[in-house]
């Protein structure tokens, strides 16, 4: 007679069975733990490589920047010297070869300005300097900076009054290369017409900074790649207007350092309106005295 307390044969089978399979489904999980522990300490080392390839990037974008400076300050200088004649007269050819070659060095020099700038903020080096200022004394600096580019030129710069705007709370100097950059643009692709700069509330706490052309506009479908690091335009004015393709990524950097955002609003033959949306406030620890 079986005893009723011990488990019959099919029972224990199952019993076993259940075991074995439990045994399993532990190992597997301890052989999965494994598995992602280990990949997440790949990730980890892929990560501090990626981390030290870009600070020697930066690194070494920052250290040729600056020893390529002092050759180009040199070279910037003599031309400057040879077409005042300070060393006897040039004939207009010599002129002509002098504004060649000071040409080429600005244009180089804008390089060096703004890999440097590129390396600055990927290392996390740009710190924001806020203070209270009036738009109309940046729109005065702009205007006076920009007057000996334009003088007998077929394109008008146009600074419109702004109208009813509060004292600003941000760093001039980072909105100032943001417009600056935006004006060389717009001056570069419009070969006749106007440039106008503009500034209206975007909304209570946000301002809107437009800068609109004349100019040659871009196709809709090249907008998102403008703001990109060594973008260009391809277009026949592009080929003869040397840039380092760095100007609009670094305006996005300097605009999302002060809280903001920028954009672009163009239409090819129907001009371009490069714009920069900011705080009138920055998100900063504010002085009194607004």
């Amino acid at each position: 007679m079986t005893d009723p307390m011990l488990p019959e044969s099919g029972d224990a089978d199952r019993i076993e069975l259940l075991r074995q399979e439990n045994e399993l489904l532990r190992a597997e999980l301890e052989e999965t733990n494994q598995g992602v522990l280990a990949l997440y300490a790949e990730l980890d080392t892929q990560a501090e490589q990626l981390r030290q390839a870009s600070e020697l990037k930066s690194r070494f974008l920052s250290y040729m920047s600056h020893e390529f400076r002092t050759p180009l300050g040199s070279i910037l200088s003599i031309t400057r010297l040879l077409s005042d004649e300070l060393d006897g007269p040039l004939s207009p050819e010599q002129h002509k070869q002098v504004r060649f070659v000071s040409s080429a060095a600005s244009e180089l020099s804008e390089m060096v300005d703004d890999l440097l700038d590129l390396a600055k903020i990927e290392a996390g080096r740009v710190s924001i300097s806020p203070a209270w200022f009036d738009m109309l004394d940046l729109f005065s600096a702009l205007r006076g900076m920009f007057r000996p580019i334009v003088e007998g030129s077929p394109v008008d710069l146009i600074f419109e009054e702004p109208v009813g705007l509060p004292r600003f709370y941000t760093d001039d100097k980072k909105l100032a290369q943001i417009l600056r950059n935006f004006i060389s643009n717009a001056l570069k692709f419009t070969p006749q017409g106007e440039v106008r700069v503009s500034a209206r509330m975007e909304n209570p706490q946000q301002v809107r900074f437009a800068v609109s052309d004349t100019g040659i506009g871009i196709a809709a479908e090249l907008h998102d790649r403008l703001f990109e690091d060594f973008a260009q335009v391809d277009s026949p004015l592009q080929k003869r207007l040397r840039g380092t393709g760095l100007g609009l990524a670094l305006c996005k950097r300097f605009a999302e350092l002060l809280g903001g955002r920028v954009g672009v609003e163009s239409a090819p033959g129907k001009g371009s309106e490069f714009y920069v949306i900011i705080p009138f406030a920055i998100q900063a620890e504010e002085p009194d005295g607004a």
